[in-house]
């Protein structure tokens, strides 16, 4: 008989922001057994501890997982696809190995390289900050937010339905997506803007170096724009380089479309760019209402 939630020894590896958040909301919920969480600074391990963000906490990966019912991975994505080969042999038979990596491809394709009695399951909650590590970490992190979740032709209706059930459980909404889909729709979403706030950052430096008040008027409109330009550039790198095709199929796009408004500026078609502009005015704010 498959377990619930509430009878299950959950495992968190990595108690950055994602991780440690994570084991808040499954131990001041109540939502399982027993929460462990394995840090890689026993500085980290400590705090998660005597703050009460876990159950147990250890820098011991083997003693960590060690009879777990739930395996979740919540470290950057090539670690990711690095420690499954390592925790693979360690898991009792019918364990749940998730991840919280941001692109699936990879990690999907090392989750179907797992020993046959575990089940897999590849997954992404859509929220986060700019701030990363243990102490950005926050209860009601996923509330509201969308979690996507990937199967492996091998996961099993039980394995999906106990998923189901934690992300339910922490009032995220999940999403149900095969990982090529997935990696191809949060390169559009996520990884581009990254990109892009990246050169609008470069391109405002580059201004400054002739006139340094450049940096004294920048205001909200800059400051929101920017805004994901601060995130963690380890983070980023293993999303990019884990996810290239996608990415650069995106930044094709995004060079098609600054080259078109260039050339209506250049060329001061004003009937036209006031139509596209009009046009993208009109999706953001459809898309903000739903």
């Amino acid at each position: 008989m498959t377990k619930r939630l509430s009878d299950c020894r959950v495992t968190v590896v990595g108690l950055g922001l994602m991780g440690a958040s994570l084991c808040m909301d499954l131990v001041q919920g109540k939502l399982c057994r027993e929460v462990r969480g394995v840090a890689r600074r026993a500085e980290t391990a400590l705090s998660a501890f005597f703050t009460n963000a876990v159950d147990q906490a250890t820098t011991d990966l083997h003693s960590g997982v060690a009879g777990a019912d739930i395996v979740i991975l919540a470290t950057p994505v090539r670690t990711i696809v690095d420690m499954l080969a390592e925790v693979g042999p360690l898991l009792w038979p019918g364990t749940l190995v998730m991840d919280m990596g941001s692109t699936k491809g990879d990690i999907c394709a090392a989750m179907d390289e797992l020993p046959h009695h575990i089940q897999p399951i590849g997954g992404h909650p859509m929220t986060g900050k700019e701030t990363a590590g243990f102490e950005s970490a926050e209860p009601g992190l996923y509330k509201g937010a969308t979690w996507v979740l990937t199967p492996l032709p091998r996961t099993s209706q039980e394995t999906i339905d106990l998923s189901l059930e934690l992300v339910h459980a922490v009032g995220a909404k999940p999403v149900v997506l095969e990982p090529r889909r997935h990696d191809k729709l949060v390169a559009a979403i996520s990884h581009l803007p990254f990109l892009l706030a990246s050169a609008l950052v470069h391109t405002v430096d580059c201004t400054g170096v002739d006139d340094p008040t450049v940096w004294r008027l920048a205001a909200g409109g800059f400051r929101d724009t920017s805004r994901v330009a601060a995130s963690d550039t380890r983070m980023f790198m293993d999303i990019l380089m884990t996810n290239r095709e996608a990415v650069l199929a995106q930044l094709d796009t995004l060079d098609n479309q600054l080259h078109e408004l260039r050339a209506l500026l250049a060329n001061g078609d004003e009937a036209e760019l006031r139509a596209k502009l009009t046009h993208s005015q009109k999706l953001r704010a459809e898309w903000k209402k739903d």
